[in-house]
């Protein structure tokens, strides 16, 4: 039989996140004892009124079609809340509910052209870039340094601006890094759109797990409102990552391309999932506060431990809940991640699926208990340690 596939199928790039992942749970199948700091899944229960919310709804029989952008009185929190927190001059309308990573691709499918280029930190999300490609447009990695915390940089932005320049994708807190874009490099990058009529599309969903600085939107900004997509979510500061619980916030510019694909792919998100989202929007945010308040004391941890690492050397984060380190071992990301994982059978992310800076980077999700996180650093060191060994025992003889 001939090859069916498409040409943009048969070169999309998996996601190296999901892929170690997988590989950890068919270790755990086996009955292997893996400890995975590879996701970033926070181990907190999704909050009880957020559930209760959710299983009120099934037992009421919500569990038919919606209005394709989501149901009135969701979309009403979410533009509330954006005005309150996010300072974002948004109404309901301007709001589609729809899961975080889709809304990555559909405001990427909407604005891309074959040819179009897309500037993007380097290192960042590993779905940008896939994404980007799969429209057939070209990512342009921005360089970001660990000696300014990986904050973007106008002028960096500016030198790589071309005639093609479509897009901009931003994330901050960033994943990987937990580096946290300035207020005034965020008004640089949003001057440029508008001085050379381009996107900005800003990936906001950490923007609650934050412990130092302050987090700026795009579209919060003079000229930034009318070219700016924003994107959100609960699956971090709810822990409701199953829920697949987003939006996006477009203005009107863009609002009805993106609500047109939604009508040709998912049509809504799950009915019952939307009563939960008013509950978590509207209801307490004592469990917010609580986990960001663990997730820094986890950081401390992190960075102590990885101090205890010969040649690892990472930034201290300022939000998210992952820490960048770079690795001196003689080996690619992706073999070390491998060897840990067979022999530590520790899940880490190697660091090249992040961008072009990552190949000597692994990154390392401390979205899991004190315990785990303990555990999972002192296999590492043992497991790094008996390499070593090893490799000198070897060069002896």
């Amino acid at each position: 039989m001939r090859d069916l596939l498409s040409q943009r199928a048969a070169n999309l790039e998996g996601s190296s996140t999901i892929l170690m992942n997988m590989k950890a749970e068919e270790l755990k199948r086996k009955g292997v004892n893996v400890l995975s700091l590879a996701v970033g899944e926070p181990d907190f229960p999704t909050p009880d009124h957020v559930k209760l919310s959710a299983k009120k709804a099934i037992d009421a029989n919500f569990t038919k079609y919606t209005p394709s952008p989501g149901i009135p009185e969701l979309r009403d929190a979410i533009a509330e809340r954006t005005k309150k927190d996010n300072g974002i001059p948004c109404e309901s309308g301007h709001v589609l509910v729809t899961p975080t990573k889709l809304a990555l691709f559909n405001s990427v499918m909407a604005l891309i052209n074959p040819g179009d280029e897309v500037l993007m930190p380097d290192p960042c999300f590993v779905s940008y870039a896939p994404q980007v490609k799969f429209a057939g447009g070209v990512p342009v990695y921005v360089p970001t340094d660990p000696s300014d915390a990986y904050t973007i940089r106008v002028d960096e932005v500016q030198k790589r601006i071309t005639k093609k320049t479509k897009l901009i994708m931003l994330c901050s807190p960033s994943n990987p890094t937990g580096g946290l874009d300035e207020p005034q490099e965020i008004k640089g990058v949003v001057d440029l759109a508008s001085d050379h009529d381009f996107a900005v599309l800003s990936d906001e969903i950490y923007e609650k797990v934050l412990y130092e600085g302050k987090h700026v939107s795009p579209a919060s900004l003079p000229g930034g409102w009318e070219r700016t997509i924003t994107i959100n979510g609960l699956s971090k500061s709810f822990s409701m990552t199953g829920w697949r619980a987003g939006w996006l916030v477009a203005p009107p510019a863009f609002y009805p391309a993106l609500a047109k694909i939604q009508t040709q792919t998912i049509t809504h998100i799950t009915s019952f999932v939307q009563k939960g989202m008013v509950d978590a929007i509207r209801g307490p945010q004592d469990s917010v506060k609580t986990m960001v308040t663990e997730f820094k004391a986890r950081r401390e941890l992190v960075l102590k431990e990885l101090s205890k690492i010969p040649g690892w050397e990472t930034v201290k984060p300022k939000g998210a809940f992952y820490v960048w380190p770079k690795f001196t071992q003689k080996m690619s990301a992706e073999e070390l991640c491998t060897y840990l994982l067979e022999d530590a059978h520790v899940a880490l992310v190697p660091g090249n699926g992040f961008g072009p800076s990552g190949k000597d980077h692994v990154r390392i999700s401390y979205a899991a208990s004190r315990n785990v996180l303990k555990d999972a650093f002192a296999r590492i060191r043992a497991s790094l340690e008996k390499r070593e060994r090893k490799m000198v025992t070897t060069k002896t003889k």
